[in-house]
């Protein structure tokens, strides 16, 4: 028993300091990510695409964004420990070292682009790593601390993945997932900023001009709304350019509702908790939309 003690100790030390790593992925928005890459290669292959080719893409479009997400950690630190959302993030603790966090996300990008060059193809490979470029030196380390639109023009970022979806499965673009960039891209604002309502004296206290700390509530709830009648005309341009027919469309008008709902709800009475409560449906609007697309594939209706 004394023996196995220390390597029992070992493998514990080992396996936070594996969590800790995996925290400077941001694993939720990787999550996220995921949820609409594979609908849109379904869309794309109009079936089930390889089970192979759909892991390559999945596994590499994961890797990429993880190691985006790290390096956004290294950048932003110095801001993340006087925000009460971020103080307790690994490089503020110190249980992960900038060096380290460095390496750490420079190897995932370097495998996330060998890994999609040599398994799905080489278009899907500069996609995911231009969003990272993207991500990280235009949004974190200008626009994040210098303009009130930061998230809005930040929001290409997070719409890649797409594009690398359908590259995956049709070694090219189209329309098609340049519409459904643009419905991501559209929904990026009103998702982040209703979560920025609750936290806007954190983003004051560390001088980034997010919306909801430099505006009033007022002009906050406006954008929101405006953003979410895009979103609205996107995801409904959507189902013309890709054919998708009544499933997709009805679920569409649906949570379209909902979601213009919540933005006037929101606009009527400014309150954080409805701020958050539009941030919760926000998620599950993503979600159901792209998951309302693969159904209308499969389904064929």
């Amino acid at each position: 028993m004394s023996k196995s003690w220390p390597a029992l100790v070992g493998l514990r030390a080992l396996g936070c300091r594996i969590r800790e790593y995996i925290a400077l992925t941001k694993p939720r928005i990787v999550e996220l990510l995921v949820i609409t890459t594979l609908p849109t290669m379904i869309l794309a292959d109009r079936a089930w695409p390889p089970v192979l080719l759909m892991v390559n893409t999945l596994v590499g479009g994961a890797l990429a964004a993880g190691g985006a997400n790290a390096i956004n950690m290294v950048v932003d630190r110095d801001i993340d420990k006087m925000m009460y959302r971020t103080r307790n993030r690994p490089l503020v603790r110190g249980t992960v070292t900038v060096p380290g966090a460095l390496a750490f996300a420079v190897a995932l990008e370097v495998a996330a682009f060998g890994e999609l060059w040599i398994w799905v193809n080489l278009l899907a490979a500069i996609l995911a790593i231009s969003g990272t470029l993207f991500y990280v030196f235009v949004y974190t380390m200008w626009l994040k601390r210098t303009s009130k639109q930061n998230i809005v023009i930040g929001g290409i970022a997070g719409a890649v993945p797409v594009l690398v979806g359908w590259a995956a499965v049709t070694g090219g673009l189209s329309w098609t997932p340049l519409v459904m960039f643009a419905v991501i891209f559209f929904w990026t604002p009103p998702h982040f900023w209703a979560l920025a309502v609750k936290y806007k004296e954190d983003y004051a206290l560390a001088h980034v001009p997010m919306l909801p700390s430099v505006s009033t509530f007022k002009r906050t709830a406006v954008e929101i709304l405006v953003y979410t009648v895009l979103l609205v005309i996107v995801s409904l341009l959507l189902s013309g350019v890709a054919h998708l027919g009544v499933i997709y469309t009805g679920s569409a008008l649906a949570l379209d509702a909902v979601f213009v709902g919540m933005s006037i709800q929101l606009w009527r009475r400014m309150t954080p908790e409805s701020a958050m409560r539009l941030f919760g449906y926000s998620i599950t609007y993503l979600t159901l939309l792209f998951a309302a697309v693969a159904a209308a594939v499969l389904i064929r209706l």
